[in-house]
């Protein structure tokens, strides 16, 4: 049983839900095995998917298995913007023989998602780029489900504690992949991950899970220490054995030719840290059209990866990357247990 302050955990790590591959039922399993709480991913996936992912994952695990799903708000995109862009990328499309995709939106299959997880019944739910209604939050609880929502700031932690989440995951500026802001016009903040869990800690009593640049024990020990209930890392399992990881993305984790990340909307139109590469450079846009820029990029980034392209692929990873070590999930959450 998992305890809504997470106090049942044998040690105090969450695997980040990592969309895109790197979140298996494998690497789940591996990470709840080891005495922490292992995340699928929900994002991009299909309900049909997810369903099999979690019946997968509880084949491998007697413990409790965690989903994330995305909150995807409707937007307004600037036409003009997003069409000057197409033109852009139409170098991109033609190096790689491919046609764009076509931007659009959508909510990546909301309600669908959540009628798996009121058949699944996963023992925790988190939610990232926005919080739910309440009427949801209180109905997973109806229903045993521990809920979380990610919050990178102190308004967004009010909202959804307001709202009824049972657990905040507070993501500092030093998270890789997308950040987790429920406005995605908004600049992505620089508090350090200690400043901003103590501000959070000083408005609620709910359980703090804390992540953003954790790749060692000694950070993960400060983070505990400042009033998290556990550390959330996702860049730090991205070498394990079990993650999904594509090869193109390991190989630039340990090529020394990546030397910094940055935070990027190239790929998304929402900011996501990644490592720093030609395409991020070539490609400085500010439109916030997510997830339109999501479509419209999509099919550069999977022949960039069909074709081991770093340098115009997204590489979603945390500024502590270089800390990431292969191996096991099992060694790993091991080693960064204080």
């Amino acid at each position: 049983m998992l305890a809504s302050d997470l106090s049942s955990l044998r040690r105090p790590i969450i695997g980040a839900p990592m969309a895109g591959g790197p979140s298996t039922p494998e690497l789940v399993a591996a990470v709840t095995n080891a005495g922490g709480l292992g995340f699928l991913a929900g994002g991009y996936r299909s309900p049909d998917q997810i369903s099999r992912q979690i019946r997968a994952t509880r084949a491998l695990t007697d413990g409790p298995v965690g989903v994330n799903l995305f909150v995807v708000s409707a937007t307004d995109p600037d036409e003009e913007e997003l069409e000057a862009y197409r033109q852009e990328l139409q170098v991109e499309a033609d190096r790689h023989g491919v046609e764009l995709g076509r931007a659009r939106w959508d909510d990546d299959a909301w309600e669908a998602k959540l009628d798996v997880v009121r058949a699944e019944r996963p023992d925790m739910v988190s939610f990232t780029f926005g919080c739910p209604a309440a009427t949801v939050l209180h109905e997973l609880d109806e229903l045993g489900i521990l809920t979380a929502v990610t919050v990178t700031d102190a308004a967004e932690a009010r909202t959804a504690a307001g709202q009824g989440a049972r657990v905040l995951v507070v993501q500092g500026p030093g998270a890789g992949g997308h950040r987790a802001t429920f406005d995605p016009a908004a600049e992505p903040g620089t508090h350090p991950l200690p400043a901003l869990l103590a501000t959070i800690r000083t408005m609620t009593d709910l359980p703090l899970v804390a992540g953003g640049g954790i790749g060692t024990r000694t950070l993960a020990g400060e983070i505990l220490g400042a009033g998290a209930v556990a550390v959330h890392v996702g860049t730090a399992l991205l070498l394990a054995d079990e993650a999904g990881t594509s090869p193109a993305h390991r190989s630039a984790l340990k090529d020394p030719r990546f030397t910094e990340t940055s935070v990027t909307r190239a790929f998304t139109g929402r900011p996501a840290r990644s490592l720093r590469n030609r395409f991020i450079d070539d490609h400085p846009i500010t439109s916030h059209a997510y997830p339109h820029v999501h479509h419209l990029t999509a099919p550069l980034r999977a022949a960039a990866a069909a074709r081991n392209d770093v340098q115009a692929l997204h590489l979603w990873a945390g500024t502590g990357y270089r800390r990431a070590q292969q191996g096991s999930a099992a060694d790993i959450v091991a080693a960064l247990t204080p």
